[in-house]
């Protein structure tokens, strides 16, 4: 089912499938948005891929090198600086000065992560959930229902309330405060209001959440249709890992006027999980109507995951791991990751990260110098490691789409 496309936004072009950095507060960690941005045409290295991105079709009005998708987060910027002033300055593309395509979430997982833990930690099993610490069971439902101040997070019908985390004042979220933040906002592709449970809750708790999603993600939709704006809005597929709930949000959100569809929920404990849900679940999406709308993975993007996820139809996936790992000295290869703190890379000298890389970190810099850097907890270690780990997936995807284009996946 690999397939390979171009999304349209008033704002680029994008060539899937293709990899979303994230930038949480607007603002990639480490790296202005002109390093990511200029290294898109630069990674092109084929003619069918040149010829692909010099499509004329578009009227002229698309940069020829095509567009970076980059994702940014609607709880963070409702916080600070605020929806206000980002209308005010004339949504994301102005306030940034970058006029590429946004995307951006609704805020709900965020907020759900205030009661659980960030999905990351609970795939890896690195810590316990606020669930399992506050004596809850899979029966119960993971927030407090009864006394909003106990608790950061409280759902209702309504929407959710939840405690800021910059000055502990109360909060609430609806599908429509999000839906309006957007707009505001101006982002090219929106996600609606859902809701996150943890992957080990009941099924009849998982189910009652499934539902109330559902009906979040109505509302949401009813509310963009009032004032389009030029933008998309991606339905996100819940329903955890079991395999009815899953095929019934399938079937009911592919069934209403959204614009693509994004994966989302509890994606299974570890990869084999992912990879099995994804194995049963995405053939769905290739009937009728389904067919032909962008299908979005919500915050998985290591390379094992987007290499299964291309075969079963995926077209983006966003994910702040690359980026983390750059930051973190942890460097992508095409051997693998390499740890450049490690002492053996101390006297690597005119040794690139990766011998096939031509980004600016490699063109300029050997492992020893990029090694003293980060043992010297210099900041420009994490700039650089950064600018390497991001063109490393754009050549990534630029592969992957080739490969597709020549019967190779």
């Amino acid at each position: 089912m690999a397939r390979v496309g171009r999304i349209h936004t008033p704002h680029g072009i994008i060539d899937t499938p293709s990899y979303v950095p994230v930038a949480t507060n607007a603002a990639l960690k480490g790296v202005d948005f002109r390093t990511l941005d200029s290294n898109v045409g630069h990674t092109s290295t084929n003619d069918n891929e040149r010829e692909h991105n010099n499509d004329s079709s578009d009227g002229g009005n698309v940069a020829r090198d095509g567009s970076q998708l980059v994702f940014s987060n609607t709880y963070h910027l409702m916080l600070h600086p605020g929806r206000d002033v980002i209308r005010d300055a004339g949504g994301l593309h102005k306030f940034t000065g970058r006029n590429q395509p946004f995307i951006t979430d609704s805020g709900g997982f965020q907020v759900f992560s205030l009661a659980y833990g960030s999905v990351q930690a609970e795939r890896s099993q690195q810590t316990k959930t606020s669930e399992l610490k506050r004596g809850h069971t899979a029966d119960k439902p993971y927030w407090n229902e009864n006394d909003v101040m106990e608790d950061p997070v409280k759902v209702t019908e309504d929407g959710v309330h939840f405690t800021s985390y910059r000055d502990g004042s109360r909060m609430f979220l609806t599908p429509e405060i999000t839906v309006d933040a957007q707009k505001d906002f101006g982002a090219d592709v929106i996600i609606p209001l859902d809701e996150l449970p943890p992957h080990h809750i009941s099924r009849s708790i998982l189910q009652q959440s499934v539902s109330r999603s559902h009906r979040w993600e109505a509302r949401s939709l009813k509310r963009h249709l009032e004032n389009v704006k030029d933008q998309a809005m991606y339905a996100v597929i819940h329903g955890g890992l079991d395999h009815e709930l899953r095929k019934q949000s399938v079937e009911y959100l592919t069934s209403l006027p959204f614009d693509g569809y994004a994966i989302g929920g509890s994606l299974g404990k570890d990869r084999d999980e992912l990879k099995h849900l994804l194995d049963w679940m995405m053939p769905l999406f290739e009937k009728d109507h389904r067919r032909n709308k962008p299908r979005h993975l919500l915050g998985i993007a290591d390379e094992e995951s987007i290499r299964h996820g291309v075969t079963q139809g995926i077209d983006t996936f966003d994910s702040c791991y690359p980026t983390k790992l750059g930051r973190h000295g942890t460097l992508l290869t095409r051997d693998g990751l390499l740890r450049i703190k490690q002492g053996k890379h101390m006297k690597s000298f005119g040794q690139k990260i990766d011998k096939h890389c031509e980004c600016a970190t490699c063109k300029q810099y050997d492992r020893a110098y990029l090694h003293n850097l980060f043992k010297a907890k210099e900041p420009l270690a994490v700039m650089l490691g950064t600018q390497h780990n991001l063109f490393y997936m754009q050549t990534l995807m630029r592969s992957i789409r080739q490969d597709i284009l020549n019967d190779k996946i």
